[in-house]
């Protein structure tokens, strides 16, 4: 036996010594601080001790193993003033376990929370109570005993006939909140049988915590409050616990009985709801898939309606040149794979056009083919943009964002300009192309994606290469099948079909009268060199169609015909006829003083509707990066026009 708790110094005050003559063993607690003031000897005994051994212990520590029983237990009875249980037991001294029937009242003031306990061997007692009725029943006759018996028979057979009709959980209380009777589907849901509960405080049995295992006080239970107030009490959501030591939820509703206009007890019908709340959650985790599909969709729409209404690209590949049909013949090759494809040549030339013949030649056709134009998009915004982000994953990020990637799922994804992605995102974008897998900005979950690329460059990525400024194992990845996209000086026998192509559709588009492309006309577009390509052609086109009373006029030296002429102190360049050989060297210088001249003419003016890029009909982007590349500075021209003297 442990050495006595060092309170017990204090312990029992003189006015306790009472408890030694009460008839029954018997142990005064103070709940407030978890210590037994004093014992009896009946006490002493029944445990095979001293008294001065228990004096000023803890109790919970007596009642090993039964602290939260012996928590619910005290609570009751400090709040109801008594309490009674069977559901305690003690050790004898010798190790024998003595099964318990315990009765409760709160001992001196509110305040002072002392607890006055009054045990008896409950297996002595059974003895005792089973001698004392054979002998009652002795005395009162064998048909006595018989009529009682069918009496009882006949209740319990009425009883078991309804609480057996019945699918839901039901179970009675008295008015000390002792069980009366359970129907077998409760004793189903319980794991209890019917005896084991009879008598004993439900609340203790089933109701004892809350489903995350906090305890629930007996003063806030509502199937209490029911025969309390007197009042119907119906909740949605509670939690039950099991023999087993688990646990469901349920919803109840606690009805009091009623006798004499007081409340005697309680009805509890109960169900379980675990197979409702699943549903509940499987709708949920249902309702918010759909939702994200449907965001998914709405921002794959809003893509595609954008694409629509944004550039006017013609929608089919025009032309018989040797030159357009060794594309068409690697179209076919490359389209039906699913290989990385890159389309060089120079803007304008129509590589865009080329992705899309892909996209529709292949068995991905039937998804959106995904365009990202990789040099309108700011730096600090590439990885969101590729591969989306949650809701706070940076400043600015209100809500989740599904990135191209995953748009393009099952489709294409065509990176425009992909010279311009920078070179730290360079090595992300690589492991998507290999793995197919990617993380949103602010997320750990990776996704898997089923996505073909097709890029497009107008730069010289070897030379990037070389110079460190692209990454060259995507290089290889992103150039497993290449395509050049030949300019239209290299294809001048397809600029009168092009142009004709542009004519009818610039006249319905501009709702002007149809006007007739002549053979002077003609000869003079094929003179030209076409620095801006197909692009160049279609604007040019587009603005005679505008200006034009009757015939068309293409005078591509004037700058009201939106031609590009030469400032005074400079010759116009050459013009070459379709059977002559240009070197490398005079396209660039053609270039370079055909750029010079809209710089002039624009006073530097890159964009806008009067910029150098729309009227050489190139994207500001693109015009940007050819004047680095050609060292040509917009600066410098940005002077102040002469008036004009009309």
């Amino acid at each position: 036996m442990s050495s006595p708790h060092p309170l017990a110094l204090s312990y029992p005050p003189p006015d306790v010594h009472w408890v030694e003559h009460l008839p029954e063993p018997a142990l005064l607690v103070d709940a407030a601080r978890d210590v037994i003031i004093t014992v009896n000897s009946s006490f002493a005994r029944m445990l095979g001790t001293k008294r001065g051994n228990l004096t000023g212990t803890s109790c919970t520590r007596l009642f090993d193993g039964q602290r939260p029983l012996l928590i619910a237990f005290t609570q009751e009875t400090l709040f109801r003033g008594t309490a009674w249980s069977r559901d305690f037991h003690l050790k004898h001294h010798n190790g024998r376990t003595v099964e318990l029937e315990i009765s409760a009242a709160r001992a001196g003031e509110a305040e002072e929370q002392q607890v006055l306990l009054l045990l008896r061997d409950w297996q002595l007692l059974r003895t005792l109570r089973e001698r004392h009725e054979t002998n009652h029943y002795h005395r009162g006759g064998l048909l006595e005993w018989r009529r009682v018996a069918e009496l009882f028979k006949d209740m319990e057979r009425a009883n078991q006939l309804i609480l057996h009709a019945v699918g839901e959980g039901i179970y009675g209380v008295d008015a000390e909140g002792r069980t009366t009777f359970v129907n077998p589907a409760g004793e189903r849901m319980l794991g209890w049988r019917g005896d084991e509960l009879m008598g004993r405080v439900i609340h203790r049995v089933v109701h004892h915590s809350h489903e995350d295992g906090s305890l629930f006080p007996l003063k806030d239970c509502p199937i209490y409050a029911a025969f309390q107030d007197g009042s119907v009490h119906s909740i949605e959501e509670d939690w039950f616990w099991r023999k087993d030591g688990s646990g469901f939820p349920v919803e109840y509703t606690s009805t009091p009985i009623m006798d004499g206009g007081h409340p005697v007890g309680a009805v509890v019908v109960f169900r379980d709801v675990s197979q409702r709340k699943e549903a509940q959650q499987e709708l949920h985790q249902a309702l918010e898939e759909v939702e994200s599909l449907k965001h998914k969709l709405e921002i794959e729409n809003a893509y595609l309606q954008e694409e629509l209404s944004g550039e006017s690209h013609f929608h089919e590949i025009v032309g018989q040149s040797d030159a357009l049909k060794s594309i068409m013949r690697r179209i076919g090759l490359v389209a039906p794979t699913d290989a990385n494809v890159l389309i060089t040549g120079e803007s304008g030339t129509g590589k865009e056009l080329i992705a899309r013949a892909i996209h529709q030649a292949s068995d991905r056709r039937d998804r959106p083919l995904i365009r990202v134009n990789c040099a309108a998009i700011p730096k600090d915004l590439f990885e969101s943009e590729f591969f989306g982000h949650t809701r706070g994953a940076f400043t600015g990020a209100v809500s989740d964002r599904v990135g191209r990637f995953e748009l393009a799922d099952g489709g294409t994804l065509f990176l425009d300009e992909v010279g311009e992605i920078p070179l730290e995102l360079q090595g992300k974008l690589l492991r998507v192309l290999q793995d197919q897998q990617f993380e949103r900005v602010g997320e750990n979950h990776t996704r898997s994606v089923s996505v073909r690329v097709i890029a497009a460059t107008n730069r010289d990525l070897k030379t990037e290469v070389r110079e460190k400024q692209f990454r060259e194992d995507l290089y290889f990845r992103l150039n497993v099948f290449p395509i050049e996209s030949v300019p239209l000086r290299r294809r001048i026998e397809d600029i009168p079909l092009l142009a004709q192509e542009f004519l009818e559709r610039a006249c319905v588009r501009f709702n002007r009268p149809n006007l007739t492309l002549r053979i002077s006309d003609v000869e003079t577009l094929k003179a030209y060199h076409w620095p801006g390509n197909v692009r160049e052609l279609e604007n040019v086109i587009e603005r005679q169609v505008i200006t034009a009373d009757r015939y068309l006029d293409f005078d591509l030296t004037s700058r009201d015909q939106g031609g590009l002429s030469a400032p005074e102190n400079e010759q116009p360049p050459a013009r070459h006829s379709g059977t002559e050989v240009m070197t490398d060297k005079d396209i660039q210088t053609l270039e370079r003083n055909n750029l010079v001249r809209a710089l002039t003419a624009t006073a530097g003016r890159v964009s806008g509707a009067d910029g150098a890029a729309a009227m050489v009909g190139m994207k500001p982007t693109t015009l940007s990066s050819r004047l680095k590349k050609l060292n040509i500075n917009p600066a410098r021209f940005k002077t102040t026009p002469p008036e004009s003297n009309a």
